[in-house]
């Protein structure tokens, strides 16, 4: 026990430094995950060779950080070819300003989970049912026929219930008005804002339509990290730096 302590103690005192493939056309998956609200763990994961190109150990997912990472890989010669996210404020802007031109696909998944939450199993109106029918077709669109049909079902959706999207309610107390359907127009939000991105993977096969490669990633290395739970955070830092180090060897 002591011998491997040892080996441990120094280990854990230094971080490796990253081996990365040096293609130069990568396809990445981006995306942050938290450690216990004080670690913040952003990955730039190639999703064709399955290999971490960068990653940053803060404190959140800050739009001067994001841009800087950004940069930082075009400056290594590489050529971003397609960027899947989860649509992120903060990245999105950061992409938009480093490399405006590289097709942005969001996260399919994440809109449908989210806006199933937002409207719930049942929905009470009838328009929160009709979204929820919509919004569980996006994972069958494949082409390009099937895209079209959806969005003009969608548009349709948003005449058909545009003044129930905008009913607002008045508090006598406070003097304010707010968006009575709240969830719904959350929902509707989401998916307007996201439309011009949602199906970038139609045009370009090798753009992934979900972050759920790097999500699996996440949720192996918390496994790994959660056996340890003794560990000082400098020490969870380095962990972290050790098993992306490992991940990149494997073939």
């Amino acid at each position: 026990m002591s011998t491997l302590q040892r080996y441990f103690n120094v280990m854990l005192s230094k971080a490796p430094k990253l081996s990365y493939s040096q293609n130069k056309e990568v396809y990445l998956l981006i995306d942050g995950t938290y450690f216990s609200n004080e670690i913040c763990l952003v990955v730039y994961r190639d999703n064709v060779f399955k290999q971490t190109q960068l990653y940053r150990i803060t404190n959140g997912e800050h739009y001067e950080e994001l841009k800087e990472d950004l940069e930082n890989i075009l400056n290594l010669g590489i050529k971003i070819s397609g960027i899947t996210c989860d649509g992120d404020k903060s990245l999105l802007k950061a992409i938009r300003k480093v490399c405006p031109k590289v097709p942005v696909q969001r996260c399919l998944v994440h809109i449908q989970r989210m806006c199933k939450i937002w409207l719930s199993a049942y929905p009470k109106s009838i328009a929160g049912f009709e979204l929820r029918e919509i919004v569980c077709k996006i994972h069958f669109i494949d082409n390009e026929v099937k895209k079209q049909y959806w969005i003009k079902e969608f548009l349709d959706w948003s005449e058909k219930h545009k003044e129930f999207l905008n009913e607002k309610s008045y508090s006598q107390e406070t003097g304010r008005y707010w968006y009575t359907h709240k969830m719904l127009r959350r929902c509707f939000s989401v998916i307007k804002k996201a439309l011009p991105n949602m199906f970038s993977f139609l045009q370009d096969p090798k753009i992934p339509k979900t972050t759920n490669g790097v999500e699996s990633f996440f949720g192996h290395l918390k496994g790994n990290l959660n056996i340890h739970r003794g560990l000082t955070k400098s020490r969870r830092k380095k962990f972290i730096q050790w098993y992306l180090f490992y991940r990149n060897l494997k073939p």
